[in-house]
């Protein structure tokens, strides 16, 4: 369990990010989110009160009800300030065990339901969670605010900083009072009272506003779904999407028709297939509308009203904007070091687009000729279709081609569990004894090279309309020797569930399984003393780092030769159907680059302003069209990945920090490079990686273990070449 103050930053950073609106409650099969009577929860019957007798203390997904969360959370902070008022108290001198090691040991029922809670609001929320969310936010805020602001406990927090090099602590102990000292400044510690009580109200007004935005993403995502009134309008799709849109519909009570479910990109997947142009419009203006079209569910209010109270937060903390004050605790640093990297890549980019656009718009003008029709001009909608086209052209394949040898559960435990098993020497087992949220989780145990169970992993891969768009992993359970802890980590998807039949995956949804896998590792294999340094808790922009790194085994030869076969035959994926694969990495590249840089510029945008520049709802979109354009990613074409009003990871855990995927990939490049180098898939690889990096959390300077690892300064040339950035490309 995480220590108070980052604890409830997390808790409140869950809320914003994974809060969901559920459409079709009552509907859903999971136990746990059945209709539950309000009665108040007895010391008996809530499963937060005390720990989990399940194995590792894995969730009892079957006796929690929606009625057993206010009651964990009510007890939860009452319990957690008693202890707090216990360490304040104490007529004892503060030291690192009456203090630290008391506060790393406070707040488990909390921390056991608030990890269950946010887990189960993203995934598989319903209007009993929501309610729940809306009314605890604030109050978890409030709880964090009456331990961040506590001036006697950073008295004590303080005096051990001050004498922490002559306390007898190893290194780990030093660096856990220094991450304390830190986290408490950096909640306002040290500011006056006026300060911290206009700092509480900001926090609240934070909490309230972040749930409300991800509600709402949810709620547009799911009443945006396209209607199409005829299977022709649907001609490029599979038979199996057909069906599976025909179902979707019949369960919105439109029987006859066809529902096309929204991802919470702008860019959406069926737009690579439709061939009819008009709805491929329909679609994109669709997605892109989310949020700024003046329903119930209009981000853009909400939007201003966050980026001001963030901005006038930092300028209370002493920072002049909120991107300072973010930055200042991750390995960037500085806004002008994130600066400086984007505005390196953008420019490169945009002219990589610019060459893709003009050999789409060359494809589309060819193919208007030949229909003797007159040609149009590429669109964002157009983008996807004829990238399809022009790939099969210079490649001689499409995306269809690998669908048949990428099912969906012999990826997973064939590719990414095999190569966990070379790389490391771990072996898998599921099981069906063990309770889940929602019938389609997977469970399986986690053996280490000697036998020794290692951990319980939980795969939740398909999308609904009770889950938060995107794909993640959470803990809940962090690996601790001081609680004696192993972990229990989750990776979840948004694959779309085929109405009948086998589950096909995109090679996108081959590498993010990968990725994901990446995040679940890094949790698995730590080993630290201190819950506060557990697995993924490094910074924001090094924990994308080891998972981009797992993803280079989703096409290692001898991995991909295990996994990739037909569904059907059992045949093996043709080798000249994975040359070509291998082949056209660097294809679309300068599209995929400038979707993600527009949306990471953007971020900045937002972030590296003061209250006063911030727009008020009606000025959001045009700030962005106009930031667009000044950052030199404006290509019509292509969109940013998410727009302000949709984009999730900036209103949570991502505020600041999305630039994290293209920083974390530059230490990702360097790593590949050096696995490769070093003999590529081979244990002794795997242990080195294991023991310098995924093993030490955040127990270490972030950037010493990337140095521990490879031996050497990060370099951005190789994400330059990977990226096909580095030269001009036809």
């Amino acid at each position: 369990m995480k220590h108070p103050v980052a604890l409830a930053l997390a808790i409140a950073l869950s809320g914003s990010v994974a809060a969901c609106t559920d459409t079709e409650s009552g509907k859903n099969e999971s136990a746990t989110s059945q209709a539950q009577s309000p009665a108040v929860a007895t010391e008996s019957s809530n499963p937060f009160f005390a720990e989990s007798p399940l194995p590792l203390h894995y969730p009892q997904f079957d006796k929690i009800k929606d009625s057993d969360f206010a009651p964990g959370f009510d007890r939860g902070m009452a319990d957690q300030l008693k202890e707090v008022a216990a360490i304040v108290d104490s007529a004892e001198a503060p030291t690192f065990d009456n203090t630290i090691i008391a506060l790393e040991k406070s707040g488990q029922i909390l921390s056991r339901t608030s990890t269950v809670f946010f887990s189960l609001v993203g995934v598989d929320t319903n209007d009993a969670r929501k309610a729940i969310q809306a009314e605890y936010a604030p109050k978890l805020a409030a709880h964090r605010d009456a331990i961040a602001l506590n001036p006697k406990l950073f008295e004590r927090v303080q005096k051990l900083y001050d004498t922490r090099d002559s306390l007898g602590l190893d290194a780990e102990g030093v660096r856990l009072i220094e991450r304390y000292h830190t986290d408490f400044v950096r909640a306002g510690a040290k500011l006056s009272e006026a300060d911290k009580a206009r700092l509480k109200t900001i926090n609240g007004e934070q909490a309230r506003l972040g749930t409300q935005f991800s509600q709402n993403v949810l709620a547009e995502v799911n009443e945006s779904a396209v209607v199409v009134d005829t299977k022709e309008e649907l001609a490029g799709l599979t038979d199996e999407q057909i069906a599976a849109a025909a179902a979707a519909a019949k369960e919105k009570g439109l029987d006859g028709k066809y529902v096309i479910a929204l991802l919470n990109t702008t860019g959406q997947p069926p737009e690579a297939q439709l061939q009819n142009r008009a709805l491929r419009e329909r679609l994109h203006k669709t997605s892109v509308a989310r949020g700024s079209r003046g329903n119930p569910y209009d981000n853009t209010a909400i939007v201003s009203q966050v980026l001001k109270l963030r901005a006038e937060k930092a300028t209370m903390l002493g920072y002049p904007t909120y991107a300072a004050y973010v930055l200042a605790d991750e390995t960037a640093k500085t806004p002008e070091a994130v600066n400086a990297m984007l505005t390196q890549l953008a420019p490169p980019a945009v002219a990589n687009a610019k060459r893709e656009g003009a050999a789409l718009q060359s494809m589309i003008d060819k193919e208007q000729a030949a229909k003797g029709e007159p040609t149009f001009q590429l669109e964002p909608w157009d983008w996807a279709y004829y990238t399809e086209k022009v790939r099969a052209e210079k490649y001689n394949f499409d995306e269809s081609q690998l669908k048949p040898y990428l099912e969906m559960k012999n990826v997973l435990e064939n590719g990414v569990f095999y190569a966990a098993g070379q790389l490391y020497g771990l072996s898998f087992k599921q099981r069906t004894d063990l309770p889940v949220y929602h019938p389609d989780v997977l469970v399986y145990d986690v053996f280490d090279a000697d036998g020794k169970q290692l951990a319980i992993f939980l795969a939740d891969m398909y999308a609904r309309p009770s889950k938060r768009g995107g794909a993640w992993m959470n803990s809940y359970v962090d690996q601790s020797a001081l609680t004696g802890n192993l972990p229990i980590v989750a990776n979840h998807l948004n694959i779309t569930k085929p109405a009948n039949g086998p589950t096909l995956l995109t090679w996108d949804e081959v590498t993010t399984a990968f990725h994901e896998f990446g995040h679940a590792l890094h949790g698995m294999f730590s080993n630290v003393e201190y819950p506060y340094f557990s697995g993924t808790s490094v910074p924001r922009d090094f924990v994308e780092f080891p998972s981009q790194v797992n993803e280079m085994w989703s096409d290692w030869p001898s991995v991909l030769a295990n996994y990739a076969k037909h569904y059907q035959t059992g045949e093996p994926m043709p080798k000249a159907l994975l040359d070509k694969v291998l082949a056209s990495s660097k294809f679309n590249q300068g599209f995929a680059t400038t979707e993600y840089l527009g949306a990471a510029m953007l971020d900045q945008s937002w972030h590296q302003i003061g209250a006063d520049k911030i727009p008020a709802a009606d000025g959001v979109m045009a700030f962005e069209a106009a930031a667009l354009k000044t950052n030199g990613t404006d290509y019509t074409p292509v969109p940013p990945r998410y727009r302000t009003p949709y984009f999730s990871h900036i209103m949570g855990g991502y505020a600041a920090g999305y630039y994290a995927y293209i920083w974390s990939e530059v230490l990702d490049a360097n790593t590949v490079q050096w696995i490769k180098a070093n003999g590529g898939l081979t244990r002794a690889n795997g242990d080195r990686f294991r023991q310098t990096l995924l093993s030490q959390g955040g127990s270490k300077d972030a950037l010493a273990l990337f140095h521990d690892f490879t031996g050497q300064e990060p370099k951005i040339q190789p994400l330059l070449e990977r990226r096909g950035l580095d030269v001009a490309n036809d």
